[in-house]
C-alpha cells in the first residue's frame, strides 16, 4: 500500500497545512509550476518527490525535473506532466504519450482547476489537483491524497483552503 500526495501550481508557495495533510503519505507528486528550487527542496526534505516542470519554471527547475514522468507505483502506470488538457481534449503531446504508453493514471496541472474523472475511452483516471499556490485566478487552494493498493486506487481526499 502506497500513500500519495498530489499538488500542482505552487508558484513558490507551500501552504503550511500541506505538511499535516501529506504527513501520512509515502511520496508526493508535483505536476509542475513549482516556482523555485527552494519550494522543491522543501518538499524533497519532507517526503520523496516525483515532479515535472511547468511553463513558468526557470532553467534551475527544468534541469532538475523533466517535462514528463512515466512511473510505476505498485501495479499502476502513472504519467505526470504539467500541461495535459482534459479527457475531452488532451494536449497533443499528452495524447501521444497516452496512446503509446496506456497509463492507468494521468496527473497534470496548469488549469488551476481541481478535477478527477475517469476517462472511459483511454481507460485511465485523470487527476488535476488544482493549484496549491496563491498566484492565479483560482479561489481555493487544493491538494489531493489517495492510496494505491496493488491495482486498486482508494481513499481519495481533497484539502481545500482559502487562498487569501
Amino acid at each position: 500500500m502506497t500513500r500519495i500526495g498530489i499538488l500542482s501550481d505552487t508558484h513558490c508557495y507551500l501552504p503550511e497545512k500541506l505538511f499535516e495533510f501529506f504527513s501520512s503519505c509515502d511520496m508526493i507528486w508535483h505536476a509542475g509550476d513549482i516556482g523555485n528550487l527552494e519550494t522543491a527542496e522543501r518538499l524533497e526534505k519532507f517526503k520523496p518527490l516525483i515532479a515535472v516542470h511547468g511553463n513558468i519554471d526557470g532553467h534551475e527547475i527544468r534541469i532538475r525535473y523533466p517535462e514528463k514522468q512515466l512511473i510505476k507505483v505498485e501495479n499502476k502506470k502513472v504519467f505526470i506532466t504539467h500541461i495535459g488538457g482534459t479527457p475531452a481534449k488532451y494536449d497533443i503531446k499528452a495524447k501521444n504519450i497516452i496512446t503509446n504508453t496506456h497509463p492507468d493514471i494521468l496527473v497534470c496541472g496548469h488549469s488551476h482547476i481541481c478535477k478527477v474523472q475517469y476517462d472511459k475511452k483511454n481507460e485511465l483516471l485523470y487527476i488535476n489537483p488544482g493549484a496549491a499556490g496563491k498566484y492565479g485566478f483560482h479561489l481555493k487552494i487544493t491538494l489531493l491524497r489517495f492510496v494505491i493498493d496493488g491495482s486498486n486506487l482508494k481513499d481519495m481526499e481533497i484539502l481545500e483552503l482559502d487562498k487569501h
